[in-house]
């Protein structure tokens, strides 16, 4: 039984989200293939090639899968998958946008978001926002996953894998046109140790800005945001955390005027240490904080600041 993995990257490094989808295949099988797509990726496809438990790396290069439009890696995919019994990709932007079209040319029936491998044909995935987990076990020959990567642990380093180049097919119908990059100095919200998130008690874009982005980088923290104080317009989309935003599980998550909706907390219970600020004793989020101080934040920050130095 061999497994391919869609790897993640940004077109020079892989992200560490490849290496915990490669976690995920190694408990499916021993023989886990890793599929590079882009243009001028030899870096990435070196990078991957030296994942721990990687057998092999495809290297597709293109112009058609070098923004990860679904219908080119689709194409490029499927005529892969003959020699495979599992496709696993990230349970990112991109892996939810081309995963169900490879699923639905292999007709079969994707299987998102696992948590845990059973066995090669039973996973573990969370619903009901995370509040309750279900095991599914699939009889499809061929399997389409997304894995949730803050569910395990990465790959380590120290392989050495052969590197293989394969034909990447063309976007027929659509053709990318162009996309805006948003640079910051902060860490990647997905891959961040530290989070600093704000709700909708900030009131306002400017109190968002004034108080959560200089406590973020007095910590080296990524800002996040909940759903509700994006829909204010406090923050902007990629901020947001929670069940129809980001999920992340950092070292530290600091929660500053947010309530604790099982939407957001489907995005964040799995941090490993969890510090509440709220005025509102019987806020949710008090029932998941590791630390919690009921205060008004306009005291508390600035305190925190201070002590921070």
């Amino acid at each position: 039984m061999a497994v391919l993995v869609i790897a993640d990257h940004d077109g020079s490094a892989v992200r560490d989200t490849t290496h915990k989808t490669v976690t995920a295949a190694k408990a499916i099988s021993g023989d886990v293939d890793v599929l590079v797509l882009g243009k001028g990726a030899q870096a990435v496809a070196d990078a991957a090639a030296r994942i721990d438990g990687v057998r092999k790396v495809l290297l597709a290069e293109g112009e058609g899968v070098s923004h990860g439009l679904a219908e080119a890696v689709e194409a490029t995919v499927v005529p892969l998958a003959a020699n495979y019994d599992a496709v696993l990709v990230p349970a990112n932007t991109d892996g939810k946008n081309y995963a169900p079209r490879i699923a639905a040319k292999l007709d079969v029936a994707p299987i998102s978001d696992i948590v845990e491998v059973v066995s090669a044909d039973t996973f573990v995935r969370p619903i009901y926002a995370g509040n309750a987990l279900e095991t599914i076990q699939t009889s499809d020959a061929k399997k389409v996953i997304t894995v949730r990567p803050t569910a395990f642990t990465a790959a380590g380093e120290g392989g050495s894998a052969s590197i293989e180049t394969v034909a990447a097919a063309e976007g027929a119908k659509i053709a990318f046109v162009s996309e805006e990059m948003v640079k910051s100095d902060r860490p990647e919200l997905g891959a961040a140790k530290i989070i600093v998130s704000g709700g909708r008690a900030l009131g306002s874009a400017e109190e968002f800005a004034a108080v959560i982005e200089p406590l973020a980088d007095k910590l080296g923290a990524a800002v996040g945001a909940s759903r509700a104080a994006v829909d204010a317009g406090y923050a902007p989309n990629d901020y947001q955390v929670g069940q129809t935003g980001k999920v992340v599980a950092p070292q530290v998550y600091i929660a500053v005027g947010i309530s604790g909706a099982i939407q957001h907390l489907a995005g964040m219970k799995d941090s490993k240490v969890i510090v509440a600020i709220n005025k509102d004793a019987d806020a949710p989020i008090f029932q998941v904080a590791d630390y919690g101080i009921v205060g008004d934040y306009k005291t508390v920050v600035p305190e925190l600041m201070s002590a921070l130095g």
